[in-house]
């Protein structure tokens, strides 16, 4: 009997305990002499049919059944169940095909039991296991660092080089010290993996393999095929993070919190009631308020028009989002100068939102990049924009003109929490009645001296009371069989659950007997195909 338990997701990556019978459990992602993990491996030699076989020839010759790992396959129906060790023989010759990489990694992860270990065997090396646990797979063995060895290879993060390497200084383990190259290809490969195990505790498994691929041709290629398939991608991706996103290559533009950033933006996101916009540029400082341009351009604009921020990679931000994630969360190379591809992207961006909430008047008090985008935004919009910047956009001059340009112009009422709802639960009320208080972070919305609402501090979501979710009709909710929850609520207690709940989600938990708030610790998706692990965090509970 075999056991996998998740602790930690980022993506598709885990961190997760695999037991065998009564062994001790095995932490992962690892790697393995599996042959001694698996006895029975030694008895499937010369069955494995290469994955790029034709479904004739795959479904005559199915693959050892009733033994572990179960072996799958892009033409086979799965037979895994939950708990099992999944293997895809010959998964090491997809490394040459990102294309085919990709798309066979998604048909199977479809069609497998979410709590399910996943077995990459002969694939492993230091320099490409990041890219294979950001896939997904959780256990590796040494086979491939093993036949580098044999070639006389010396394995690094940053690729393979001669063996003559071992003495250069590059590297002092033990394998170096001892003139063992197998000692040292084993142990670099480890000492990836541990360095992998790190960065998805911190949530920030994405930010390594940027950096880890820009070595690789062939690793971009699947980093940017992996971002094309959106719809999948961005179901495993948690709503917020309580760590820096940092936007650091072009790859960024792509990403699934990026994309869903700006399409809740554009497609959830409900703007307050006036007809006046002013474009204005981001700042290094997050969230925005804080910086002093900022609070110079709020001075100017003194609540009279919509402020909008032009930023890059996440398009547009408005003022009451700048601190959800990621938008209050990321950090990008400064430099004035924005690409061909950046300003197609947040140019269609901003011309979405634009068609979605007319304006009367767009005030672009921008310059450099971001006016260049705007301007193209106006272009396909087919709008007129008003400029106010000919310095720099917190320069006096350009501040007063700011000023000037909104003369007249009647003071909007600042409800920040109309525009959170919206985008957070695609949700609307009248917020009328709602009074805020607290100092920034630690902020509380409350209706007839009634809390409702609390801002989470580390991720800028809001946080609903019972009395908070009476008014958010419908959506967010997972339902629960009959019982009332001791703690956590655990997948197999999970009926249903609403499918656009993400990880990191505030839910409300219904059930017969009780009723719950909580942050779910998986996606919807996981809660209804797994059998193991907490489907949701709870905060509180009341009993019916």
């Amino acid at each position: 009997m075999t056991r996998f338990t998740i602790r930690k997701r980022d993506g598709l990556a885990r961190i997760a305990l695999f037991q065998v019978g009564e062994d001790e459990p095995i932490k992962l992602p690892t790697a393995r002499d599996c042959d001694v993990l698996f006895p029975a491996l030694e008895s499937t030699g010369f069955t494995n049919l290469p994955l790029s076989a034709p479904s004739s020839l795959v479904n005559d010759y199915p693959p050892v059944t009733g033994i572990q790992p179960v072996v799958i396959h892009p033409h086979l129906d799965n037979t895994a169940q939950s708990g099992d060790c999944v293997m895809v023989a010959n998964w090491h010759t997809a490394l040459v095909n990102p294309k085919n990489y990709v798309n066979w990694l998604i048909g199977l992860k479809e069609k497998t039991p979410v709590d399910t270990l996943w077995y990459a065997p002969a694939s492993a090396l230091p320099s490409n296991v990041h890219i294979l646990s950001y896939s997904g797979f959780d256990l590796f063995d040494f086979r491939a660092v093993d036949l580098k060895t044999a070639q006389m290879r010396f394995c690094t993060p940053e690729g393979e080089y001669p063996a003559d390497v071992l003495s250069s200084g590059i590297c002092t383990c033990p394998g170096c010290q001892q003139d063992n190259l197998k000692m040292h290809n084993r142990h670099a490969l480890l000492c990836e993996i541990a360095l992998v195990t790190r960065f998805i505790e911190e949530a920030r498994l994405r930010d390594l393999v940027e950096s880890r691929s820009r070595l690789n041709a062939a690793q971009v290629a699947m980093m940017r095929h992996f971002d094309s398939h959106y719809q999948f991608m961005e179901k495993h991706l948690p709503v917020a993070r309580n760590c820096v996103m940092r936007a650091n290559s072009g790859e960024s533009l792509q990403r699934a919190e990026v994309r869903r950033f700006a399409e809740r933006v554009i497609n959830r996101y409900r703007p307050p009631k006036t007809d006046v916009a002013v474009l204005l540029p981001c700042s290094a400082k997050k969230p925005y308020s804080l910086s002093q341009s900022h609070r110079k351009f709020q001075r100017a604009i003194a609540g009279r028009a919509h402020e909008l921020i032009v930023t890059s990679p996440l398009g547009l931000v408005p003022r009451e989002l700048e601190s959800i994630y990621p938008a209050g969360h990321y950090d990008v190379p400064v430099t004035g100068y924005w690409d061909a591809e950046e300003c197609a992207v947040i140019s269609a961006v901003l011309a979405g939102y634009l068609r979605r909430n007319p304006y009367r008047r767009i005030i672009a008090h921008l310059d450099g990049g971001a006016l260049k985008v705007a301007q193209m935004a106006a272009d396909l919009c087919g709008i007129t924009l008003e400029y106010t910047c000919r310095e720099h956009p917190a320069h006096d001059n350009a501040l007063n003109t700011l000023e000037d340009a909104l003369s007249g112009e009647r003071r909007l009422k600042d409800d920040r929490l109309h525009g959170m709802i919206s985008y957070q639960f695609d949700s609307e009320f009248g917020t009328t009645g709602t009074s805020l208080r607290g100092h920034y972070p630690e902020l509380f919305y409350s209706r007839k001296n009634v809390q409702i609402f609390s801002i989470d501090t580390g991720t800028g979501l809001l946080r609903p009371t019972f009395d908070g979710w009476n008014l958010i009709k419908e959506g967010y909710r997972v339902y629960i069989d009959d019982f009332i929850p001791e703690g956590d609520v655990l997948v197999p207690g999970v009926v249903k659950a609403d499918p656009r709940i993400r990880e990191g989600d505030e839910v409300l938990v219904v059930g017969a007997r009780a009723f719950a708030t909580g942050r779910a610790a998986m996606p919807a998706d996981e809660m209804n195909r797994s059998h193991r692990g907490v489907a949701v965090r709870v905060r509180k509970i009341k009993r019916l």
